[in-house]
Formats: structure tokens, C-alpha cells, sequence
């Protein structure tokens, strides 16, 4: 992936196994709990690169979101503040050598940023 490359896609849901059932039926989704992601199943389409999670629906989190790609989580915080967006999450590691956030547009959508520093997970 490269910066401004869509790279994950999380789907809210009520029921992860449904849910599962549901897009693996539908578009041949493999959906699995990765060690260390525990209540957190992951999906990568038939492509073998884009991908995504299932993630409990809340009423703070009832639409997908899609997350981008980009070189560096607080530069992009920063350009986002400065083109009339604003910070949703601040920037949070995943692991060694990842991390995402959130922002606002002046739209109010909310987009996912996701950053690797180092090799991937």
C-alpha cells in the first residue's frame, strides 16, 4: 500500500458471527479473530490486498469507515486543521510499526488515517 491508498475498512455490527457469515456468503470474505485482535474479526477480500474489521455498532459508531494510508498520522492531523477539518482520534498505535486516528471533514465525515513506520503487521 502507498500513501493515499484506501488500506482497511471497518464495518459496524451487532452480531460478529451473522456478520461473518453474511460477507463471507456474500463477497468470499475469510473473517477471523488474528492472535492478538481477539473480538476484533478481520476480513481481506479475494484480492489479497484490501481488507477490513468487524467492530461492535455503538451509536458513536454506526456507519463504516474507511481508513487512508499516509506517511505520517500527525503531519496529516495537522493539514487537516489547516484546510478546515478537525482531529476525530488522535493518533493511536496498533502495534511496533503501526498506528491510526480519525479526522473530521467539513463535511462531518469521519475518515480513518493509518500509518506504518516500520515493516508491516
Amino acid at each position: 500500500m502507498a500513501h493515499g491508498d484506501i488500506t482497511h475498512t471497518e464495518i459496524p455490527v451487532t452480531d460478529f458471527a451473522a456478520a461473518s457469515t453474511f460477507y463471507g456468503g456474500l463477497f468470499g470474505w475469510d473473517v477471523q479473530e488474528a492472535p492478538g485482535f481477539e473480538g476484533y474479526p478481520m476480513w481481506r477480500a479475494p484480492n489479497g490486498i484490501s481488507g477490513g474489521g468487524l467492530v461492535r455498532r455503538t451509536e458513536d459508531f454506526s456507519s463504516p469507515r474507511g481508513y487512508v494510508e499516509v506517511d505520517s498520522i500527525e503531519e496529516a492531523l495537522v493539514r487537516v486543521v489547516e484546510l478546515g477539518g478537525r482531529v476525530g482520534h488522535p493518533r493511536q498505535p496498533i502495534d511496533d510499526a503501526s498506528a491510526w486516528a480519525t479526522i473530521i471533514d467539513p463535511d462531518g465525515n469521519e475518515i480513518g488515517l493509518y500509518e506504518v513506520s516500520g515493516p508491516a503487521a
